[in-house]
């Protein structure tokens, strides 16, 4: 399906921290470098049509101010919109909301630079207290597999070869290596090894349905 060992290697990952809507948050990153122009990569995160060919279908108003959802995961708003370099929206899970803002700026080297935030405000810290960055950088890591089979191919993701590869050998490989790069991020950010580990390994096995050990 895809390049395992690629594919991490082009991910960058990066966990800090900023004030955001007047409160302390903290801000998981993650950035790769597409063979593709700005705009075709900006219709590829933000064209309806082309959303469910590497994602997720998508449903309701993709515009400033409108409501979205995302078949099965998340909804929210769309509060900023400047076309192709980025958007900004609200995401809401589980009766919990986040954000995420998406950058889009030409690579020096050629291609496009995609960069994701996503955003949480630390007082709803329960998932992240029980698997640090992990829980939302592998998720975002997985859906970045499909963009770039996607922008690589011009191939529709097909959800059932997704879900087999997902559950096989090479998938749990690919989580756990996206598990131990979140890993690397969090300790570099300056949290404490031990306790980084605990909630990487926390992150794989909750992704692989394997136990932790």
């Amino acid at each position: 399906m895809i390049d395992v060992t690629h594919q991490i290697n082009a991910v960058q990952r990066k966990v800090g921290s900023r004030v955001f809507k007047a409160g302390e948050a903290r801000v998981v990153t993650l950035s790769q470098t597409y063979n593709s122009t700005v705009e075709d990569v900006w219709d590829a995160c933000t064209n309806p049509e082309r959303i469910p060919r590497w994602f997720l279908p998508v449903s309701g108003e993709l515009r400033l101010g409108g409501r979205y959802q995302l078949q099965g995961n998340a909804g929210g708003t769309v509060e900023r919109c400047d076309p192709p370099k980025g958007f900004s929206a609200t995401w809401e899970y589980d009766k919990n909301v986040s954000w995420i803002e998406l950058r889009l700026t030409e690579a020096p080297e050629g291609g496009t630079r995609f960069e994701l935030d996503h955003i949480m405000h630390v007082e709803d810290d329960a998932r992240w207290a029980e698997f640090g960055p992990g829980a939302v950088g592998v998720g975002w890591e997985l859906g970045l597999v499909g963009l770039t089979l996607h922008l690589s191919t011009g191939a529709a993701a097909d959800p059932q070869e997704g879900m087999a590869w997902a559950g096989s050998e090479e998938g749990r490989r690919f989580v756990a290596l996206s598990s131990d790069g979140w890993y690397e991020a969090f300790v570099a950010a300056g949290e404490d090894p031990a306790v980084a580990r605990a909630k990487a390994d926390r992150t794989t096995a909750a992704y692989t349905g394997a136990e932790e050990g």
